[in-house]
């Protein structure tokens, strides 16, 4: 009877065991169906989650703004946009997000966010330089964001201010759809916008965005406080699945073009998973860099709140650091080891 109980009771503790040992832990992510987003498609793709217990939910949103209040009460764990005057006035309300990883920045050669010029204009000779710029229209993607530092710093080198010229704001097909109708003179654009713009012919590149401002971090990826605060078990296990797919994605980049060996494999996951399904133009555009360690350009978000301070659009004494936590990243390149990449 003893040796039954045992065996009864060793079969419980191992059926036990087992059901541990396949327990999971689920993460809602919010997308925007940009490319950008490719980290998270190579993260779920090549097992990167599932490795660290992590079933990942993918909820797409409008736009990036759209996921900051869910992110703020805790119904999204996981979110990525751009790092603009609208996040830390948010933060400044008490909603509680935090930057936590690097989604999309440029380093040299990877200027995918970059100024055009009508070509037209170019043509005519109106337009020969920066200065010549000043009065006209100039789109970008979203106000009060890090498009208009990027275009404050370019207007900069022409001796012009932001207020020198009539900013107009679109999401990228209309920003190239009205560039090419007459109705803007110039814009910031990102890819593959800024490539079809070009090979159109109706636009010039002016200059490149990575020339412009160099390591510019226009995408991050957000943890919400809840996350953060209540699971950072859970956190770290995604950032340290995060950081081994930015290094993918890093061996797919050569020379300022998906040209790396893991290209094939990425733009079948960009072609898989946003509305972009040429993959020849995915070979020549100019893709956005991303750091192989995860971690966010927290000096250049610094530098981009001063901007965004000089125009009033944000309290001058929020302490813009206070919304990045670069511990996980760093964790997870503890864990990992340094990158070394693909040859």
């Amino acid at each position: 009877m003893k040796s039954l109980i045992k065996t009864l009771a060793a079969a419980a503790l191992a059926l036990t065991c087992a059901a541990n040992a396949h327990a999971r832990d689920r993460i809602k992510i919010g997308i925007a169906n940009s490319s950008s987003d490719i980290v998270y498609f190579i993260a779920v793709k090549k097992g990167y989650f599932d490795a660290e217990g992590i079933d990942a939910e993918v909820i797409p949103f409008a736009s990036a703004t759209q996921m900051i209040a869910p992110l703020g009460v805790g119904e999204l764990d996981v979110g990525g946009g751009g790092p603009g005057a609208g996040l830390y006035n948010a933060a400044g309300r008490d909603v509680q997000v935090k930057v936590v990883a690097d989604k999309g920045s440029m380093p040299p050669g990877y200027g995918f966010f970059s100024l055009l010029v009508r070509k037209d204009l170019i043509a005519s000779g109106k337009v020969k330089t920066i200065a010549d710029l000043k009065g006209m229209k100039i789109g970008d993607t979203s106000k009060q964001g890090s498009g208009d530092v990027t275009l404050s710093l370019a207007l900069a080198k022409g001796g012009l201010r932001f207020e020198d010229i009539d900013p107009v704001y679109m999401a990228a097909p209309q920003l190239a759809a009205a560039l090419r109708g007459g109705a803007l003179d110039a814009t910031l654009i990102q890819e593959p916008s800024l490539s079809i713009a070009v090979s159109d012919g109706s636009a010039a590149l002016f200059a490149k965005g990575d020339e412009i401002y160099p390591n510019q971090q226009l995408a991050v990826t957000f943890f919400s406080d809840k996350l953060v605060r209540g699971n950072r078990d859970l956190a770290q296990r995604f950032m340290n699945a995060y950081v081994r797919a930015a290094r993918f994605y890093n061996d797919a980049l050569k020379d300022g073009r998906l040209a790396g060996p893991n290209a094939a494999e990425v733009i079948d996951l960009l072609v898989a998973n946003t509305n972009l399904k040429d993959r020849e133009l995915y070979r020549s555009l100019v893709p956005n860099g991303l750091n192989p360690d995860g971690c966010a350009n927290a000096a250049g978000l610094r530098r981009d709140f001063e901007f965004y301070a000089a125009q009033g659009w944000v309290d001058k004494s929020f302490n813009p650091d206070s919304v990045v936590d670069d511990s996980f990243c760093k964790a997870a390149v503890a864990k990992l080891g340094p990158y070394h990449p693909a040859r």
